[in-house]
């Protein structure tokens, strides 16, 4: 690096430092400060674009579980323009809850098969699965109730897994199955399983001893 002895030169080569630099540097001050608003305003978007999904979640479920619910008649629009934010999931819980109580099964499994395939939470889709299987099983669809417990789940799900796969098992009078997976679900539990899973299993046993 040069070291100047005098104010003139380091004066004239400030000058001929900024004439031979001047445009790259005024370019990237302006890029910088350009990428820096830009920068501000994504952010200023992104929060505009989650206060919208807040307010217009809030407004979907404000009737839910009423008589004069609305969730149903809603749900869809909701999904189609929030189906990227964090509230789309949620509502699809509920509009799924919804349905469920009135019956409307069909309306509950497809707002849960909308979790299972766009949520990017593992834990979510398993709870959506499990309540796919727990519909199917009320419905007495058996084949698929298993069917929809025999994909990937979190390894804290198995205990609730295993115990579902039995309870579809004694509803099909499977009961040597229904006594594998009952079993399979206290193994899965630890040492903390619980108390009515323990009784499904010494019921099933007096039954088969009979």
């Amino acid at each position: 690096m040069e070291i100047y002895s005098t104010e003139e030169q380091q004066a004239e080569a400030i000058k001929r430092f900024f004439r031979e630099n001047g445009a790259s540097l005024i370019a990237g001050v302006v890029i910088g400060l350009g990428g820096l608003y830009g920068w501000k305003a994504y952010n200023q978007s992104q929060i505009d674009s989650a206060e919208a999904a807040s307010d217009a979640y809030t407004q979907l479920i404000s009737t839910a579980g009423q008589d004069n619910s609305e969730v149903l008649a809603k749900s869809d629009a909701f999904l189609a323009e929030y189906k990227d934010s964090s509230y789309a999931v949620l509502a699809a819980f509920v509009t799924a809850r919804e349905a469920v109580d009135a019956k409307n099964y069909a309306v509950a499994k497809e707002k849960l098969e909308w979790i299972v395939a766009n949520s990017s939470q593992a834990e979510l889709k398993a709870v959506a699965a499990t309540r796919i299987a727990r519909i199917e099983l009320a419905e007495a669809n058996y084949d698929a109730a298993l069917a929809k417990l025999n994909g990937a789940f979190p390894a804290a799900f198995k205990s609730q897994v295993e115990e579902l796969k039995g309870d579809i098992y004694l509803a099909k009078e499977d009961k040597d199955n229904a006594r594998l997976a009952y079993q399979a679900a206290i193994d899965a539990a630890g040492d903390a399983p619980s108390q009515l899973l323990q009784v499904k299993l010494d019921n099933l046993a007096v039954a088969q001893s009979l």
